[in-house]
């Protein structure tokens, strides 16, 4: 059967796709990018510890994933659109309640209020605004909507530093949140309080009357309630997303500081800018390039084995090695971004329709609560096992070490679970 048309670009639902990517520029530059910047400045305005603060971090990820695991249920009891705009105004409070806190309980009030807010904006957030518009190219729109993140990284970074350094802390949360929330009310009540159902569209951007494609694994089966957990391919999928951020966030969180020695400032600078770039890059084709019936577990062994190369390659470079540590940069950050994007497109064919949504926002919530103890457990790493004497101080091969064999996890997870499942066959 040929394939059908390609979607057409007035069709709502990449209107809703823009809207996507906007809140996850704010949702990834607020409740991801912020409170990393927010530790330095705690430590040097309030003299509270480095434990501390990074104590109140990993509260904020731990009550977002929580809530994230909630998400089906949140949607449908208030409304993906307004529980969006409730997310994003706890948000702003929570970032603001960092800025005022003066007691070390303030500071793990505003991280729980920020944590909050942070799950509406999250992934699993982004998949429940994509989901209902496309099957057949959601992993192009799905691609594009995270793409938001990465640019919420690249934007807010630099932006958190130069507004606290004008505006002070506490002008700098209260600006930024409140913008970030305006303009998520906004989107939330033009786009993503419509269906296309509503609307009579179907997915896709498809004509009326043109049979609606399924990409659903024909084995795929209904698991209510506690069943889901015994599943052998939910498990695979949520361990296989888990030990891939694991690696990731807990690689990314130390490698600034470990490239700096070599390369310095500026040229670190670049190098973690560079990370972001292929990030982007690597999530754009693949959503645009891999084919309906690809098999999407081995797709993501493929994105989990180049972050895998890119370890090896920082290993042998020892920190000194200018062409190693960049060639490790390239290959790190091509599969960086498709670790969150591909677990959903897994989830999308090897589970019913009515499932997919609550699966993602499980094995997304799982994935939080891992690696938040990421940075802590790769710093950990780094202090026990100091660089040899006469050793170059971004030498830290136990730490890629640990990156490798977590990606070596990952890559276990989905190739044990890809057999659960028989592959989609296409049908309309």
């Amino acid at each position: 059967m040929p394939p059908s048309p390609a979607p057409r670009r007035a069709f709502f639902g990449w209107k809703v796709t823009g809207g996507a990517f906007v809140l996850a520029v704010f949702g990834w530059g607020l409740g991801f990018y912020g409170p990393p910047v927010f530790l330095g400045v705690l430590h040097e305005t309030r003299g509270w510890s480095l434990g501390l603060i990074s104590a109140a971090i990993t509260m904020h990820y731990l009550v977002g994933s929580a809530l994230a695991a909630q998400l089906p249920a949140l949607h449908a009891r208030f409304g993906l659109a307004s529980f969006t705009q409730i997310g994003a105004i706890a948000l702003a409070i929570g970032l603001v309640g960092w800025s005022v806190a003066t007691e070390p309980w303030q500071l793990f009030i505003a991280a729980a209020v920020s944590g909050a807010g942070w799950s509406a904006t999250s992934a699993a957030a982004i998949n429940a605004i994509i989901s209902p518009w496309f099957v057949r190219v959601r992993p192009a729109a799905l691609g594009m909507a995270y793409n938001g993140g990465s640019v919420g990284g690249i934007v807010f970074s630099p932006l958190w530093v130069a507004a606290i350094g004008s505006l002070g802390f506490i002008g700098a949360t209260t600006a930024i949140g409140l913008t970030a929330a305006l303009i998520v009310w906004v989107i939330s009540a033009t786009l993503f309080a419509r269906s296309p159902t509503e609307m009579g569209l179907e997915p896709d951007g498809d004509a009326k009357g043109v049979a609606a494609v399924s990409v659903t694994s024909p084995n795929a089966r209904p698991l209510p309630g506690a069943l889901l957990w015994h599943d052998w391919t939910f498990r695979t999928l949520a361990a296989g997303m888990a030990f891939g951020l694991f690696a990731q966030l807990g690689l990314v969180t130390h490698l600034f500081s470990l490239l700096l020695p070599t390369l310095g400032a500026q040229r670190a600078g670049f190098a973690m800018a560079l990370v972001t770039v292929m990030a982007i890059g690597g999530r754009t084709l693949l959503g645009w390039l891999m084919p309906i019936g690809a098999d999407r577990r081995l797709v993501a062994c493929l994105g989990y084995g180049t972050q895998l190369a890119g370890s090896l390659v920082f290993l042998a470079a020892g920190g000194t090695d200018v062409g190693l540590l960049l060639i490790g940069i390239v290959l790190f950050g091509a599969g960086f971004g498709n670790t969150t994007s591909l677990s959903p497109l897994i989830a999308q064919v090897e589970f019913v329709k009515e499932e997919v949504l609550r699966v993602v926002a499980l094995i997304v919530a799982i994935s939080q609560a891992a690696y938040a103890f990421a940075p802590a457990v790769f710093g950990l790493i780094r202090e026990l096992t100091p660089p040899a004497a006469g050793a170059p101080a971004g030498a830290a091969p136990w730490v890629f070490i640990a990156a490798a064999t977590f990606q070596v996890l990952a890559i276990a997870a989905m190739l044990v679970g890809r057999n659960a499942r028989a592959p989609a066959n296409i049908v309309r």
